[in-house]
């Protein structure tokens, strides 16, 4: 097989928002430089607010962040710029950032940055989803303790993945930015789902950056909501139930730091 390389990198500097892709940047122990720096909290409940719960918060991914200029290791994180809906921009460091967020929510909310204590966030299962269990209903789940996180701190997916699931459901539009990857592998000839390979073993990005895969990730209704041109399709994780148990790409977690770039090699003895 042709070794993997690095096709795309991306991070989301205010969670559920839509993000930035890069060339190149630094990873961290708690994953890509800037990624997940800041979020959203609802202040009645206290708890993040996510894309996974459209009920509550149904336009997350109307709204997009971008770091005013690259962050930097060992240097404060830069201010954001946040984009919302109908235009209207702000700073992460403007004083009525907050008064502007919960006009454009609706809800009494602040912008965040992550801390040491735990933050919760809710997530909703479509009626619609019947091949899973209790449809319809509101979960409750924790983030890794100092971040924005769901889950992982790292989130991987694959070329062949991709196609594989074009290949399954051709009428729908399956594009990566659908599952807000930080990290998309190009795997040529490689086929199917193969990041349920991966679990459990190391990866070797470039010549510094080394990642354990943790577990594969899990889909929810964030794949099937729309993004810019990208319509709401709920046969997306539909697919993704019938033919991969729900799984699509893979978590992991930091072993090396260092800095990760487009082109970077997936070297050959961990993969």
């Amino acid at each position: 097989m042709t070794i993997p390389l690095v096709s795309s990198l991306w991070r989301y500097p205010v969670k559920s928002m839509m993000g930035e892709e890069m060339n190149a940047c630094y990873m961290t122990e708690k994953g890509l430089l800037g990624d997940r720096a800041f979020g959203v909290i609802d202040i009645e409940t206290g708890k993040l607010a996510n894309a996974k719960n459209p009920l509550k918060w149904p336009n997350m991914f109307q709204y997009r962040a971008a770091f005013v200029k690259p962050p930097h290791v060992d240097e404060p994180i830069p201010p954001v710029r946040i984009t919302f809906p109908n235009g209207q921009m702000i700073l992460s460091t403007d004083n009525d950032k907050d008064v502007l967020l919960t006009e454009t929510f609706n809800r009494n909310v602040k912008l965040s940055i992550p801390s040491t204590e735990d933050v919760e966030f809710e997530g909703y299962i479509p009626e619609e989803l019947t091949e899973v269990e209790n449809p319809g209903s509101i979960f409750t789940r924790e983030s890794p303790k100092g971040t924005f996180y769901d889950i992982g701190i790292v989130h991987l997916i694959t070329t062949a993945t991709i196609d594989r699931l074009r290949e399954i459901n051709p009428s729908s539009r399956i594009e990566a930015r659908r599952f807000r990857p930080n990290i998309i592998i190009d795997v040529p000839n490689g086929e199917g789902f193969i990041e349920n390979e991966w679990v459990g073993k190391t990866l070797a990005i470039g010549d510094e950056v080394e990642l354990k895969i943790m577990q594969n990730t899990k889909r929810c209704i964030m794949t099937t909501l729309a993004q810019g041109d990208l319509p709401k399709d709920t046969n997306v994780l539909k697919s993704i139930v019938k033919h991969n148990e729900g799984s699509f790409g893979v978590y992991a977690s930091v072993i090396k730091k260092g800095e990760i770039k487009i082109g970077d090699q997936i070297k050959p003895k961990y993969y």
